[in-house]
Parts: C-alpha cells; sequence; structure tokens
C-alpha cells in the first residue's frame, strides 16, 4: 500500500459541498452515539440501521454519499474499541463525547464515489463536484481509498494505493543515539545537528499568541487570531516533518541495520530534571514510526534495545559510573578513556544490537552478514 498526499483547490460551491458534509458527518455520529448510550447491550446491526430512517426523516441526508455516512458508524466503533483496550491496560477512561460544530476534519470515500482525473487534474468526488487537484508526483497502482480533509483553510486528498513501495536499503550497520542538542549521532560519530524547530518561530508564537488572548471571546478578530495562531503551528508542524522524512529516507537508504534505543518519552518528558519542551519539539515519536514504515518498505532491520546503562558505559572496557546531563564528555575512571558522551551511547548501543541471544545463538544470522528475514517476524523477538 502506498499513500499519496495532494492539494485540493475547489470552487466556492465545492467547498460549500464539502463542509456541508462535513456537518453532516457530525450530525450522523451523534446521532448513532445518541442511540448507542440508550442501549443496554450493544448492537452494532440496530445503529448501522439508522442510517435509512435518518435520510426518511432528514432529506438533506440524501444529499451526502452513503458511504461516506456509513464511514461514522465504522469510526464510531473505532473509538469504542480504542477504549475499550484502555480500559483493558486499567487506564481511566470517560464515556464517548458528542462533537462540537466544526470539530469533524476528515471524509472519507471508502473503495468508491471517486475518479481521479490524472490528465485534466481533476478529483471526481460523488455528490460534492469536480474538484481541481495538484498532482505534483505520478500516483501508481489502483486507488483504494480517498480521504478528504481540512486543515485550517486549506483542503488535501489522502489517496491509498495498492502499488508496491520500491526502495532499497543502503549496506551500512549503525547504531544511533537520539538527543537534543544533535539530534542523532552514529557510531561513526556522524553527528545530525538538531533544527529546533519551534525555536525558531517561539517569539512570532508568542506575539501572536498574546494578540489572540486579548480578542473578545466570540468575535470575528478573535476568529481572525486564533487562525493566524493555526497557521503557524501547521508551518512548525510541517518544517519539522519535512526535517524527519528527510533524515529517515537517508537512514534507510544507506543502511541495512539500524540499531536504537526503546525510549519511553512519555515518561521522560515527565521527569523534572529533562528538558521536556526541546524534547517534545523532537518528536522523536513520529521520527519512530516513519523510520518503521521506511525501513519495513526497503527491508531494511531497525532493532530496538533497552535504554538502560548505554550512556553510563564505557564502550571501551564496560566501565559503568554517574554521568550528569551537563557532562558532554565522558572520561571513564577504569581505563582513562575519553570520548563525546553521545558518541559512546551510540556504540553501546550497536554493541547491545549485536548481543542479542537470537544473533548469538545463529551463526547463519550476522549483524556484519546482513539479515534476509522479515522484520515483522523480527519485532516480537528483539524487544526486551
Amino acid at each position: 500500500m502506498k499513500a499519496y498526499k495532494l492539494r485540493l483547490y475547489p470552487n466556492k460551491e465545492q467547498e460549500q459541498n464539502l463542509e456541508f458534509t462535513l456537518e453532516m458527518c457530525r450530525q450522523t455520529y451523534n446521532s448513532m452515539l445518541g442511540e448507542l448510550n440508550k442501549q443496554v447491550v450493544i448492537d452494532r446491526a440496530m445503529i448501522q440501521a439508522m442510517l435509512p430512517d435518518m435520510k426518511i426523516c432528514e432529506p438533506k441526508f440524501k444529499q451526502v454519499y452513503s458511504k461516506t455516512l456509513q464511514y461514522e458508524c465504522y469510526r464510531l466503533f473505532s473509538n469504542l474499541s480504542a477504549l475499550k483496550v484502555l480500559k483493558q491496560n486499567k487506564k481511566k477512561v470517560g464515556r464517548l463525547r458528542f462533537k462540537g460544530k466544526g470539530w469533524f476534519k476528515t471524509i472519507n470515500y471508502n473503495q468508491s464515489g471517486f475518479k481521479l482525473d490524472k490528465e485534466n487534474n481533476r478529483l471526481r468526488l460523488s455528490k460534492i463536484g469536480n474538484i481541481k487537484i495538484k498532482i505534483h508526483r505520478e500516483v501508481e497502482g489502483n486507488i483504494k481509498q480517498i480521504t478528504i480533509k481540512k486543515s485550517i483553510d486549506k483542503w488535501y486528498a489522502t489517496i491509498i494505493t495498492d502499488a508496491v513501495v520500491k526502495t532499497k536499503c543502503g549496506d551500512e550497520v549503525i547504531g544511533i543515539d537520539l538527543g537534543i542538542n544533535n539530534y542523532l549521532v552514529d557510531n561513526n560519530n556522524h553527528k545530525i545537528e538538531n533544527p529546533k524547530t519551534l525555536n525558531k518561530y517561539l517569539k512570532e508564537l508568542r506575539v501572536k499568541q498574546k494578540n489572540l488572548s486579548r480578542k473578545k471571546k466570540g468575535s470575528n478578530n478573535r476568529k481572525k487570531a486564533r487562525k493566524q495562531v493555526a497557521k503557524l503551528y501547521d508551518r512548525i508542524t510541517n518544517t519539522r516533518r519535512d526535517f524527519l522524512h528527510k533524515l529517515t529516507t537517508k537512514l534507510v537508504r544507506s543502511c541495512r541495520i539500524i540499531v536504537r534505543e526503546d525510549l519511553d518519552i512519555k515518561q521522560m518528558s515527565q521527569q523534572k530534571y529533562f528538558n521536556a519542551c526541546n524534547m517534545l519539539d523532537c518528536s522523536w515519536g513520529e521520527f519512530s514510526n516513519l523510520l518503521n514504515y521506511k525501513a519495513e518498505n526497503a527491508g531494511c532491520l531497525v532493532i530496538k534495545v533497552n535504554p538502560k546503562n548505554t550512556t553510563k558505559m564505557c564502550s571501551q572496557c564496560g566501565n559503568l559510573q554517574e554521568m550528569f546531563l551537563y557532562k558532554r564528555t565522558y572520561e571513564c575512571a577504569n581505563c582513562g578513556f575519553v570520548i563525546d558522551r553521545d558518541y559512546n551511547s551510540a556504540k553501546n548501543i550497536l554493541k547491545l544490537g549485536q548481543e542479542l541471544s537470537y544473533v548469538e545463538n545463529n551463526p547463519s544470522v550476522q549483524l556484519e552478514q546482513g539479515l534476509s528475514m522479515k522484520q515483522e517476524a523480527l519485532t516480537s523477538k528483539l524487544r526486551f
């Protein structure tokens, strides 16, 4: 499967149809949730059977493509399933809430109700019209699903096809250490500087947020100020995501095996001594997700190891000693070895990957020789 995110340019009438569809999706979701709350035993078939009756009572629902409304039933029960998983994990959860105006941002067309005209750069959506679309790259394969998303005042189409992603991984075997001063350091002491995206826009963001706080609630000026803040946040997100995409693509294309720490980001951000703001700006979680799916498509293996003592251990002799955050150079008290803190961690991370039991016990599977097994089959074996 392959996804393409393309920009849409609807005219005023088409934009009104899109907004109307979003509102009908919201009302459908709320109606189904209201009926669900009345049930003692959840009856999915009964909830799904509500749509025909809703169209009879409210003819305006007929102006929306049927499968788009049916998807809201799937969305509702997906949310219920997510709550169930949280409860099973002993998390404190409440009940599903009704959605207010403006909450819904996506419209889903699954299997049918659309047609992409590549020659004329048009996307036909049932009950909406032929919308101008910017096809900045070739869309390969058969289209399975299209999701229309509103982002502030822009519209995008995410097109999912059955095309096979053709990417080749490299030949290197590396261990990487993620950080804040340097975003990434590998075991060869190659460093990637942290762009610190939020810091670049922080001054402008504070001005716009201060301007927003001074506006009267409910006024048009406040709506305009909120839009300006949202646009700036969108620019920050896009800048950060662009950096992460380029970095992960470069890693996958140059490496066949990448060893990294299995970090608990949520726990780290809650520690008082840790710089939570800059750490969250690094988006290590998104980096991990991008790296995992790109590596899987390219046949590259990503190994996660336990981060315990990777900073405290000497990569030369294995001695353990305390390392405070302000110390940027590791000086071993046992052997006198002096090395950069992050470089030392990256070397230790690679060693941990090499010392995994399944590698030691299977001579045909060595980090130096590469791995031919599928990443999905190995993931469960590699976690500590």
